[in-house]
């Protein structure tokens, strides 16, 4: 065997393993969601913006990946297979530019799961390798393998999944006994947005309660929380619900059944794999079907449509909001705090924690209520709510610069209010928002961070564009003078070396970096 091919040999499988760790970080990443790295491909490589319109100009930068392509192409044209090697050690090596190994912000966890995934992909790629070698091109099926890791990586995703489930089944019978066991009230709350705030609000006004942590909200962190932490004596227990399609929180209501159902609202999140709005209001209606009592947030038009339905079907409805007109329970601003107004009780006041949104506090107090809960006890402990990490939250830094931390997600809503938020501040200085953009719109996902762009051109606010994923729309939106960095940590050291006291900076949403 000559020296060139060994090398080929090593080179080849280097640039597997480089490639396998890069995706599979991916996957885990996606809770190893099928398709996930390949959709994360087409973000890495697609030439265009994300969500972009014919009539937008959504051209990108060409990127090595982009290069290298054409250069793989040319050498099998050609009949150059040495060539064609070359390029692909180069990609497996380096590309996607910028998805790096080892991750900044979630390194790769040798779990259970990644451990048996990585296998199987390595047995997928040998299988490939030996039937080039059987048909006397044994460098084809390296340079296959190299190039279509990220398809390897979903179809053992695919593969692992019936047996995932059934593994989960196991998990899910022993809390739905500790459920039984312990006897719980259950509230489960859900909405496109909202709905971590709420469930830590509501939490916090009970006091006696045990929600689950932080986003856990599948039926593998709900579960892992009842079966490590819900207690003899918990009285209530609140569950946090997500859903990526129909059928899925139904499932979860199934063995964790709700007294009360909050829905926090409707809107275009995750509406690049729901596909419609529509779908979206389907599929987190199946929270009430369950339920006995159903909290709405009556400042969405699509839920108040629900009302009358579920009254028919014989279920206590409570609309709690803000601004519409008709709600059981109301928080409204005035003046420095906020007033509860609930049905004909006088009006109760209490300063209003800066930062958090009437409308989640509303829902909170309302399933309070709902629970039987005294409202004067409620509205006492939404005096002492605190800030819910990485959502609107305000402080001032050591620099006199006020930082609003917005960091945990962002969908339109939640940036209209953030911007809101930045301009309400009392500070005589420069404003500045720093922003990847918004991610996971589907078709309006280009049209949405056009308009932020727009809106902080608009209001004077100084931009800056974290990372390529929405830089073109957030770029043509502001206009000249829009900053562009590669990473939040480069944004964060602009910041901190050019602003002052009586500046001020919104951090809006912080996408790991599988996100180009």
């Amino acid at each position: 065997m000559s020296a060139l091919v060994v090398l080929g040999a090593l080179g080849l499988g280097g640039a597997y393993l480089a490639q396998l760790l890069r995706w599979l970080r991916v996957m885990q990443r996606e809770h190893y969601l099928p398709g996930s790295a390949s959709r994360f491909l087409s973000r890495w490589t697609s030439p265009t913006a994300p969500g972009a319109q014919a009539r937008h100009p959504t051209r990108r930068p060409l990127t090595l990946s982009h290069i290298l392509v054409v250069a793989l192409i040319a050498s099998l044209l050609a009949g150059r297979p040495l060539a064609a090697v070359v390029v692909s050690i180069l990609y497996g090596l380096t590309c996607p530019t910028g998805l790096s190994l080892r991750g900044r912000t979630g390194r790769l966890r040798w779990t259970r799961r990644a451990s048996t995934t990585a296998a199987l992909v390595t047995a997928l790629a040998a299988v490939i390798v030996a039937l080039s070698m059987v048909a006397s091109a044994a460098w084809a099926g390296g340079v296959i393998v190299v190039w279509l890791t990220p398809l390897l990586v979903d179809g053992a995703a695919r593969v692992m999944l019936p047996l995932e489930d059934r593994r989960a089944r196991v998990y899910v019978a022993r809390a739905a006994a500790r459920l039984a066991t312990v006897r719980p009230r259950i509230v489960a709350i859900t909405g496109s947005y909202g709905k971590t705030s709420t469930k830590q609000h509501l939490a916090h006004l009970l006091g006696d309660a045990l929600a689950t942590p932080g986003s856990y909200n599948n039926r593998a962190g709900i579960s892992r929380t009842i079966n490590e932490q819900l207690t003899d004596g918990t009285a209530v227990f609140i569950a946090e619900m997500g859903t990526y399609g129909p059928g899925e929180i139904r499932a979860l209501c199934a063995w964790c059944p709700p007294e009360v159902a909050v829905v926090t609202a409707i809107g275009p999140v995750h509406l690049e794999r729901m596909g419609s709005v529509g779908v979206i209001e389907e599929a987190k209606r199946e929270i009430t079907e369950r339920a006995l009592t159903v909290v709405l947030n009556g400042d969405d038009e699509r839920l108040r449509s629900w009302v009358a339905s579920l009254r028919d079907a014989g279920k206590k409805v409570l609309l709690a909001g803000s601004q519409a007109a008709g709600l059981d329970v109301r928080v409204r601003p005035e003046g420095e705090g906020w007033v509860v107004e609930v049905g004909d009780q006088s009006p109760r006041r209490l300063s209003a924690p800066v930062g958090l949104r009437a409308s989640n506090v509303a829902c909170a107090i309302a399933a309070g209520l709902a629970l039987g809960r005294d409202l004067d006890e409620l509205v006492t402990r939404a005096a002492t709510l605190p800030a819910v990490t990485s959502r609107a939250t305000v402080a001032v830094a050591p620099s006199g610069v006020t930082v609003v931390d917005d960091t945990y997600n962002a969908n339109p809503a939640s940036a209209r209010a953030a911007v809101d938020l930045l301009l309400a501040l009392d500070v005589p200085g420069r404003r500045v928002l720093v922003t990847p953009g918004m991610v996971e719109l589907g078709r309006i996902q280009y049209g949405e961070n056009l308009a932020l762009g727009r809106r902080a051109a608009a209001h004077r606010i100084e931009l800056v564009v974290v990372g390529r994923t929405n830089a073109v729309p957030l770029g043509v939106g502001y206009g000249e003078g829009a900053r562009r960095v590669n990473r939040r940590d480069q944004a964060v050291a602009w910041v901190r070396s050019a602003l002052g006291p009586g500046d001020a900076v919104l951090y809006l949403n912080d996408l790991p970096d599988h996100y180009p």
